[in-house]
């Protein structure tokens, strides 16, 4: 809007500038109509910017209103409450603390002003105070100072809001409903981005969605397949979709040193976590050992309702709920190296190394959360090393244990085997037969009570098999096979268990036997040469082996069934990333789940018509295939037939008039021909 001038102004205007005003016409004036004359202003762009500017450049600042009232004695006191209060939530700006004083009588105003860093902080801090109680007679309310225009604005009359009729959102679970019962998958390769189908019967993927530079680093499902977050350097973006992929929610994140945790639905920052590389070090301070990711560890079973993080002599659990250390403080446990959450219960283990030269041995300790009570532990003598294994159910925990001989000299390895669901935690010890075999690889069999263990020292390690029940005392370990002499460095176990791929990676040129624990047999031996990666699909029906860019070539993915046979190949140059879409866990019981195995023969009755279906259209789409080639050979063989009877009399030209083409006619006769090449004279002396 134009700024206007009183009359007052006016004349002073006119007096400073010795105009007088008497001598002219202000009536005789005619201006352009509209409020800017018709003259479009160069800096309109500006004062827009300057209007976004003020609309959201204090977004940074919060209100913090019902304080108590005090004298000037009392001012510092307060200001020291409050800035404590607020500068635990982020970082409050220098000289970002405004408590206003009413000039007549020197008192607090009951408000003050408190300006963060960043957005985030001050969001966060809205929602953690807002409602705080300091006293009985002081509870705080707590605005953005961007909401105060609005709240300005509210009519002092009320109207009824607008009713909107109800639209539903997407069915972001869709992909789960496809009646081919396929799964999806994403890649990266070059620039682009793919999700696809699993087609399996088709023997070739099916493409979903495709995007050239949609992440500039990796992308990674939600745990249970909902989304996909593509990384970039300003943040990361969630993706979903019924049938296509549509940016959902952006989380930003500022170019420094900091961990921030996100609501996925509504993209607020929940908490975030500032200080320098050292300090989100393993083991606190001083980064011996370097930024360790993932620097918090989600667990409490599947809500997620705890998270940790390892500090120096601390772990620090934090709940969901209001995202702030269990009963406001760290647990402490001197020396802690290493802790792990079990996968379905809120349990924590510890492992803790030897101290003053093995006087104090070390430990390996589980703890309950949110009570903190230590459930169990174990002191371990002469450890050089220590490694947790949790089993999928959370039923068992492996604790690998590096011991040094008695000459310090060498070392040799052990498993201390805890029960978590039997009554006060028995706990096992196993040793290999030979106890001087390094331990090459470990894994437990999902849902199951068999692990699987690669040991040995020369280039053919043996693969061991054992059991946590034993005949008919289902508390003793066992073994129940060794298989001597395998090319493998890794155990892929099938995400139904059972099976087990016993891969050679790296130095092995992807050596894979696909292995029946049930049955201990092999199913199939194959190889994908220079394998770097192997990926179950959720179901355990598809495995995928993959030559990733760490090769320069023969980059790609196969897709393999699970009993070993190649369905398909895919070569893609320059190929990074290759991740199956996570399934949410069944809504059937585990007895309807025993139930529907029992009776699978009656149940695949009609998926395995679907398959002779598709057998026979694949069957005619070969058929068809080869006849449109016979037909395509057909062509070519009459279109040379026709060019060679038109040439038919150059060719009879060519042979002196004889008019056949049959070469067993001709006879073919030997001629000699002399041919003089050249000739030189030289005078020869005779002296």
């Amino acid at each position: 809007m134009a700024d206007v001038m009183s009359m007052e102004d006016i004349h002073a205007t006119a007096a400073r500038l010795n105009v007088d005003l008497s001598s002219l016409d202000l009536g005789s004036i005619r201006l352009p109509p509209a409020e800017d004359f018709g003259i479009a202003s160069d800096d309109e762009d500006l004062k827009e910017e300057e209007s976004l500017e003020f609309e959201e450049g204090f977004g940074n600042i919060i209100v913090v209103d019902n304080l108590p009232v005090v004298p000037k004695e009392k001012f510092e006191k307060l200001e020291g409450v409050v800035r404590k209060i607020y500068s635990q939530i982020g970082v409050i700006k220098e000289d970002g603390l405004w408590m206003p004083v009413d000039p007549e009588t020197h008192k607090t105003l009951g408000y003050c002003f408190i300006e963060y860093n960043t957005p985030q902080e001050a969001e966060l801090a809205k929602e953690k105070t807002n409602g705080y109680k300091l006293d009985r007679s002081h509870i705080f309310a707590v605005n953005m100072f961007d909401d105060i225009e609005k709240f300005m604005k509210v009519p002092e009359e009320w109207a009824p809001p607008e009713t909107k009729p109800y639209t539903p959102g997407e069915n972001l679970q869709k992909w789960l409903t496809d009646e081919k019962a396929r799964d999806q998958f994403v890649i990266r390769a070059g620039s682009d981005t793919e999700v696809l189908w699993n087609d399996a019967r088709q023997s070739k993927p099916e493409l979903v969605y495709k995007k050239a530079y949609w992440t500039e680093s990796f992308v990674q499902w939600s745990p249970l397949g909902t989304y996909l977050a593509t990384i970039h350097r300003q943040g990361a973006a969630i993706w979903g979709g019924a049938t296509t992929f549509n940016r959902l929610m952006r989380c930003a994140h500022p170019q420094r040193v900091v961990i921030n945790i996100f609501d996925v639905r509504t993209g607020k920052v929940m908490r975030d976590f500032k200080g320098s590389a050292d300090e989100f070090a393993t083991g606190g301070t001083g980064g011996v050992s370097g930024v360790s990711w993932p620097v918090f560890r989600w667990g409490g079973g599947k809500d997620d309702k705890y998270f940790a993080r390892i500090g120096k002599n601390v772990i620090s659990v934090y709940e969901t709920e209001t995202f702030t250390l269990i009963d406001k403080k760290s647990i402490k446990v001197e020396n802690v190296v290493d802790f792990s959450w079990s996968p379905t219960d809120p349990i924590l283990a510890l492992f803790v190394p030897e101290l003053g030269g093995g006087n104090q041995p070390a430990r390996v300790s589980l703890v309950q959360i949110p009570s903190k009570e230590e459930l169990r532990q174990k002191n371990l003598f002469s450890v050089s090393d220590c490694k947790m294994y949790w089993q999928s159910n959370g039923d068992y925990l492996a604790v690998k244990v590096d011991r040094y001989t008695k000459t310090k000299k060498s070392t040799y390895t052990g498993f201390e085997l805890f029960r978590i669901k039997e009554r006060d935690i028995p706990i096992e010890v196993l040793e290999l037969e030979n106890k001087n075999d390094k331990i090459i690889a470990f894994a437990w069999e999902p849902k199951g009570h068999r692990f699987a263990v690669i040991h040995g020292d020369n280039p053919r390690p043996d693969v061991s098999f054992y059991s946590m029940r034993s005949g008919t005392n289902i508390g003793r370990v066992s073994k129940l096979t060794t298989l001597k002499g395998k090319q493998a460095n890794a155990l892929y176990w099938s995400p139904a268990g059972r099976f087990i791929i016993l891969a050679g990676l790296k130095g092995f040129n992807g050596q894979l036997e696909f292995y029946n624990v049930d049955e201990l047999e092999t199913m199939a031996q194959a190889e994908h040469f220079m394998a770097t990666d192997v990926e179950w699909d959720p179901t355990g029906r598809y495995v995928v082996t993959a030559v990733t860019s760490v090769h320069e070539m023969e980059n790609g993915f196969n897709v393999w069934s699970f009993n070993g046979k190649l369905l398909y190949r895919i070569p893609r140059d320059h190929f990074f990333q290759f991740l199956w879409r996570p399934r949410p866990p069944s809504f059937l019981s585990p007895e309807k789940e025993e139930e529907i195995a029992k009776n699978l023969k009656k149940y695949s009755k009609k998926y395995e018509a679907e398959d002779q279906d598709v057998s026979l259209l694949l069957s005619e789409q070969d058929r068809e295939k080869r006849r449109m080639l016979k037909e395509e050979w057909d062509r070519w063989v009459s279109e040379w037939k026709r060019l060679h009877e038109e040439e038919k009399l150059e060719r009879q030209k060519l042979r002196d008039g004889e008019a056949s083409d049959d070469e067993e006619e001709y006879e073919a006769k030997e001629v000699e021909i002399e041919e003089l090449l050249d000739v030189s004279e030289e005078v020869i002396s005779f002296d």
